[in-house]
């Protein structure tokens, strides 16, 4: 009989078994597994993700529901003592160092952003999951209120992760900000939390341009003032000098724009250290910030980010990785062009939010206009 790849085995072949398998040696703890490994672990909450799986024991029953199709995913028998073991135990920066490697595996694929200037373009923001401290006491972030916070830079080339970090909740965002590395001459746009002119004043150093909005009890004076184009939505375009104790810590000049929204009617007041670009361009880079905040939704809504299947600090953030390597492997079967119907059928199915997640067998339906009999077992296991 003829053998038929399923979904799930097209989705795992993405991921290299070689490369794998050595970040799993170099990522080990304790003695060596037997029955349980790091791929069954990653194959089983990888499924967990992708089908909307509440808790171990719903994992582990579907997976074993399908038993027969495991091996040819290279997976043996899955028990919710084992996978609750691996993922409380066995270190979470496998998945972090997979998350790199599936990154430098997008990024050549990855479509460009849709503005003229060719400088590389980023957006930086972090978001918060509550969390309930009685369950998570390892998760500082109020007196009675735990949370994590996922810090993320997104590359407007394909809208993927540049660089990501997980943190307690009470970490600064600035905090982050200032381990993040990018090349001279990107493009780095963020909001107001991130208002920090010592460090504006390095990554002006670095040849890194900053696009944020300027607070309003900011203290400059004016050096230069240029015509604007009023029809634009623009009111303003100064070149500024920070005049308050902590502006001193930038030392050059910075540029202040002011824009109304058409659509809002909202006036505002970028911040920039990019002399060369237009008012209007700056005005919508900073638009196109809105971007990181999608991003954000998108996942909280598509991915298994908010509720967790273990409480250990290492099983939520393994939980995570996962989550984000889930993302861009499905952000790289969207930028190659070579994709099955099925596979494309699934892609438009999770983007539209439309999975019926109480089934796996409807979750990875074929495509309506495919030979039936084609398609006849596949599913995704």
């Amino acid at each position: 009989m003829a053998h038929n790849n399923t979904v799930l085995s097209q989705l795992l072949s993405l991921v290299s078994r070689h490369e794998f398998e050595t970040l799993a040696k170099q990522h080990h703890k304790g003695q060596a597994l037997r029955k349980m490994t790091r791929w069954g672990q990653f194959v089983s909450m990888f499924v967990g993700q992708v089908s909307g799986r509440k808790s171990l024991r719903d994992i582990v029953s579907n997976l074993d529901a399908q038993k027969q199709k495991l091996y040819h995913s290279g997976v043996g028998k899955v028990s919710k003592s084992s996978l609750a073991r691996v993922n409380e135990q066995q270190p979470y920066t496998l998945y972090e160092a997979l998350f790199g490697k599936l990154l430098s595996k997008c990024q050549p694929h990855s479509p460009k952003h849709k503005f003229q200037f060719k400088n590389p373009l980023f957006s930086m923001d972090a978001s918060t999951i509550e969390l309930s401290l009685s369950l998570f006491p390892w998760a500082k972030f109020r007196q009675k209120k735990g949370a994590v916070k996922i810090h993320v830079g997104l590359n407007h080339n394909g809208l993927i992760p540049a660089f990501m970090s997980v943190t307690e909740g009470n970490c600064h965002d600035i905090t982050e900000a200032r381990k993040v590395d990018l090349p001279a001459g990107s493009i780095l746009a963020v909001d107001r939390g991130y208002n920090d002119y010592e460090w504006f004043n390095s990554m002006n150093n670095k040849g890194i341009f900053i696009v944020t909005r300027l607070k309003k009890s900011s203290k400059y004076r004016v050096i230069e003032r240029r015509t604007v184009n009023k029809s634009l939505g623009l009111t303003s375009d100064q070149e500024i000098k920070l005049t308050s104790k902590k502006g001193a810590q930038y030392e050059g000049q910075l540029r202040r724009i002011g824009y109304i929204c058409p659509e809002t009617g909202n006036h505002y007041f970028f911040l920039t250290n990019n002399m060369k670009l237009s008012a209007k361009t700056i005005a919508s880079i900073y638009k196109e910030r809105w971007q990181i905040e999608l991003f954000f939704k998108w996942i909280k809504q598509n991915l298994k980010i908010k509720s967790f299947v273990g409480t250990s600090k290492n099983a939520v953030l393994t939980q995570i990785w996962i989550a984000m390597c889930t993302y861009l492997l499905m952000a790289y079967i969207k930028f190659t062009s070579r994709i099955t119907k099925a596979v494309s059928e699934m892609i438009r199915l999770l983007q539209l939010n439309l999975f019926d997640r109480r089934n796996l067998y409807d979750l990875f339906s074929p495509p309506i206009d495919d030979d039936p009999n084609k398609y006849r077992q596949l599913s995704i296991l």
